[in-house]
């Protein structure tokens, strides 16, 4: 059988006396999005770092493509679209310079892009809809704009697989939609994508399924299932609030 292109065996990852994943164990196939839900500080960035090996889990596993998360990331087959507050939105580079790093794996050491690099951020941008923007400052984007952008890397690093964390943030619902539908495409033609979100109502629309995670995997299933108010209610800490109404 094909192995899955993430899988994670019980993986816990400390910072110090905190505990930040407690033995997580989740699997995601390749042609599937997957929702991942969780309130701040439930782990979601941690598990990101984890997936692509910026952290090595103080026990358990990690596996990307059936190998090491270092060795999947070192091959441009893991798309990263991180959160805006961790991006330098001043730094002077174009929505065009910032596609084009996604082709720096495919470059060799003197990072000159060819014609088929140059090709390769044209449908990307194409894709996204950015063309008409190539040429623009990363910080005179949109919140929706920014987050195409790093999409639009991923589509030209060709990766396989797609971490997203917090991508509807601060977006406008066109632009929602629009990442939306470009998660499902990409998934369509085989990516593997890993999403995290905070926007409930748009699971269903967007994810095949959904993890909900409070440090440890709580429920791993169908967004409906996920979805259920007793699992959200362990999810958001909204049990002591229950027995707190019963008294």
């Amino acid at each position: 059988m094909t192995a899955p292109a993430i899988h994670v065996e019980q993986a816990t990852v400390r910072y110090g006396d905190v505990v930040a994943l407690d033995r997580v164990t989740l699997s995601l196939a390749a042609g599937r999005v997957c929702g991942l839900v969780g309130m701040n500080g439930s782990g979601k960035s941690t598990l990101f770092k984890t997936i692509m090996g910026s952290l090595k889990p103080d026990s358990g596993t990690v596996r990307v493509n059936g190998g090491p998360p270092k060795r999947a990331r070192k091959s441009g087959a893991i798309g990263y679209v991180p959160q805006s507050e961790d991006v330098d939105w001043a730094f002077p580079l174009s929505v065009r310079d910032v596609v084009m790093t996604g082709r720096y794996g495919h470059m060799g050491f003197t990072r000159r892009p060819r014609r088929a690099d140059h090709e390769a951020v044209d449908h990307a941008l194409e894709r996204v809809q950015l063309t008409d923007l190539a040429d623009r400052q990363i910080g005179r984007l949109s919140g929706g704009q920014r987050k195409r952008t790093f999409v639009a890397r991923g589509i030209a690093q060709g990766a396989g697989i797609l971490l997203l964390d917090e991508p509807f943030a601060g977006v406008d619902k066109s632009s929602e939609a629009t990442i939306t539908r470009l998660l499902r495409e990409l998934a369509r033609d085989g990516a593997a994508v890993l999403v995290s979100t905070h926007d409930l109502h748009a699971l269903p629309s967007l994810a095949d399924e959904a993890v909900l995670l409070m440090r440890t995997v709580l429920v791993h299933g169908s967004p409906d299932e996920v979805l259920q108010p007793d699992n959200l209610a362990r999810a958001f800490g909204l049990d002591a609030l229950r027995r707190e109404e019963t008294v």
